[in-house]
């Protein structure tokens, strides 16, 4: 059964996108920790990160960088952070995640945004990468 990310990379749910290559997807996480939460992936569906081909993973961490610099540029933060947790959903994902204290990196907690803030958000990354 295609994992939620897969039905993302295919169309099947919608999404939004910050960058997309042939072998890699970045975009918003909907229960983002803070504004501009961006997760990477690759489009094949992978559980671990450590099962991942090291071609696939070296491009993953290379795709991630490019993604979090435009995020760093976009999202007003000290530094972007990185996660790879991969207990939500069995698909490779590295969290990008503009911090600004150690309380951002916190999942439990959860921003609410609307729809237009999230599009605003993306439109805001996407023309920093």
């Amino acid at each position: 059964m295609p994992t939620i990310f897969t039905k993302i990379i295919n169309g099947e749910i919608p999404a939004y996108k910050v960058a997309e290559t042939d072998k890699f997807l970045a975009f918003l996480d909907i229960r983002p920790n803070v504004k501009g939460h961006t997760l990477c992936i690759p489009k094949e569906e992978v559980n671990k990160i450590f099962d991942l081909d090291e071609e696939t993973y070296m491009g993953l961490m290379a795709f991630s960088r490019k993604v979090a610099k435009g995020v760093e540029k976009a999202i007003p933060c000290k530094r972007v952070g990185v996660a790879v947790v991969g207990l939500e959903v069995p698909h490779v994902h590295v969290h990008l995640i503009p911090l600004n204290s150690m309380g951002d990196m916190n999942f439990a907690q959860v921003q609410e945004l609307t729809d237009a803030e999230f599009k605003q958000i993306a439109e805001d990354i996407k023309a920093q990468i």
